[in-house]
């Protein structure tokens, strides 16, 4: 298949979308801090997921199924996988007692974080696996190319998913201001008691203080690197090729600031999502485990990712978890 990075056009036109949205995002609609209701959280993740499935098509127009359906399934498995990322964001805010109208702020420059780890996660990732191909094997007659450290992320996401299908419910009661993100900014600078607006540094009694804002800022930094762990190995199973990683994965992170709102509003339609979530997981971990000896196709990928996750939101209206179905209706 022929490489997304080989088609300059196609790169060109993915900065200028992400440019432009971005200008808009923070220059124009949230210039100013304020509450973001679930009628702008839902129209900006339709535009989102709009713009993510036009470039999509675009991709099968110029290079073909093949680069069409690896960009879907990366973005599907990003964006199903991001949301358990949410849910520990909406703790973070309630522990840090963040007002609504600043929680868009704090978003928008994390996931801008999150963007630049990402690319340095998935394009030294895709070589350093090229680089570890085993000598060809021959098993059952035919020579095999066993790749370490594909094998190795198979194992770990199988471990991932089984995990994730037993997991309980996140502690509310957790202290995220002993965490590392947390750590780090107190590290660097003096923090203020209180928040100052929007604004991420203060000056109190003539020192520049930074604000529990910042400290939020990096807490949500780190829990995206924790949650990369998962994800970035997830798709590296769908492709070899970073452009197409790494496109697919910044349509996906982008989207999430809205689906955050939406989530906090209907959080009671994903309650039995972390078992799709495990059930994804471990079909990645077993293709990558088989794959020297079965290829899953591309096409194939995404209908059962894309099946799990209908069936899991499905799932999650039908027998809605006890104290979801309580807390929607007050």
């Amino acid at each position: 298949m022929d490489n997304l990075i080989n088609h300059p056009l196609s790169i060109i036109l993915f900065a200028v979308i992400v440019i432009i949205m971005l200008l808009l995002d923070l220059g124009v609609f949230h210039k100013k801090s304020h509450e973001v209701s679930s009628k702008e959280a839902l129209l900006w993740s339709v535009s989102w997921i709009g713009l993510s499935m036009l470039f999509s098509v675009f991709l099968y127009f110029s290079i073909g199924l093949e680069a069409f359906s690896q960009f879907q399934a990366a973005y599907w498995i990003e964006k199903s996988l991001s949301v358990d990322n949410l849910f520990v964001f909406i703790l973070v805010f309630g522990f840090f007692k963040v007002p609504k109208d600043y929680q868009h702020k704090v978003l928008f420059w994390g996931i801008l974080g999150a963007l630049l780890m990402r690319a340095v996660f998935i394009f030294s990732g895709v070589e350093l696996i090229k680089l570890s191909y085993l000598p060809a094997i021959n098993i059952l007659g035919e020579p095999r190319e066993i790749n370490v450290i594909l094998s190795l992320f198979g194992i770990f996401l199988i471990y991932a998913g089984i995990k994730s299908w037993f997991v309980s419910e996140e502690d509310e009661s957790e202290d995220f201001s002993t965490s590392a993100g947390a750590k780090f900014v107190h590290r660097f600078f003096k923090v203020s008691k209180e928040f100052d607006g929007d604004k991420f540094f203060t000056v109190e009694n003539g020192v520049k203080l930074a604000t529990p804002l910042l400290v939020v800022i990096g807490v949500i930094e780190f829990t995206d690197l924790l949650f990369a762990v998962d994800s970035i190995p997830a798709i590296f199973a769908i492709s070899e090729d970073p452009a197409i990683l790494y496109t697919s994965n910044i349509f996906a992170i982008l989207g999430l600031r809205s689906l955050y709102f939406l989530l906090a509003n209907f959080i009671y339609m994903f309650s039995r999502l972390h078992y799709g979530l495990a059930l994804i997981l471990s079909f990645i971990g077993i293709k990558m485990l088989i794959n020297p000896f079965y290829h899953i196709s591309s096409p194939l990928s995404l209908a059962i990712v894309a099946s799990i996750l209908i069936l899991s939101v499905l799932a999650s209206l039908i027998w809605p978890m006890k104290e979801d179905s309580e807390s929607s209706k007050e």
